[in-house]
């Protein structure tokens, strides 16, 4: 993944993720970028349309640089993803931790049964990607991670077509992205 800033536009090329609106090269105006959060891991980018960019960790000062200049505001948010993948990272939590993810999960308007389908249909795709890769990721496993493994990286080839058509899961992907605690 690529990404070069002119004076009013982010231009991705090699953008991987099938479904999204630079798959594989394009460019997100001014007017279509709604916040930025240069701290993320990896640097984020969210349009007017909510869906979340991301753009390569080395071009931090880049990024601010182009927001500071263009006014685009910086934005942390919460992570539903972070909290929806969390039983597929390779480390074990306390009964408080698990309570804590699940209000920020209800919270974000997300049910308990809600919950487990997300992770039932994610879990043979997030195990291969995790623990069958060997990647062995304990800390943190969000948006990022989950198109990376729907997009084949570090999981065999017959496990992303049985997530469906990728422009549909990509949709879905984004509008659980903009589902943060306290909106619904």
């Amino acid at each position: 993944m690529e990404v070069s800033f002119a004076e009013d536009s982010i231009r991705f090329l090699g953008y991987d993720f099938l479904g999204s609106t630079v798959h594989p090269a394009g460019v997100v105006t001014v007017p279509q970028l709604r916040d930025a959060d240069w701290i993320a891991l990896p640097l984020e980018v969210v349009t007017t349309s909510g869906e979340t960019l991301f753009v390569p960790s080395r071009q931090r000062v880049a990024l601010q640089r182009f927001c500071r200049h263009n006014d685009v505001p910086h934005r942390q948010r919460p992570d539903v993803w972070g909290d929806l993948l969390e039983p597929f990272l390779d480390t074990s939590f306390t009964v408080e931790h698990e309570i804590d993810t699940e209000t920020r999960l209800r919270e974000a308007g997300l049910r308990r049964d809600e919950v487990a389908d997300i992770r039932g249909r994610l879990t043979p795709l997030m195990n291969a990607y995790n623990f069958d890769s060997m990647l062995w990721e304990w800390c943190y496993l969000g948006l990022f991670d989950l198109l990376r493994a729907a997009n084949g990286h570090l999981v065999p080839p017959d496990l992303p077509p049985t997530l469906g058509d990728p422009t549909a899961f990509y949709a879905w992907t984004m509008s659980l992205a903009e589902r943060h605690p306290g909106v619904a």
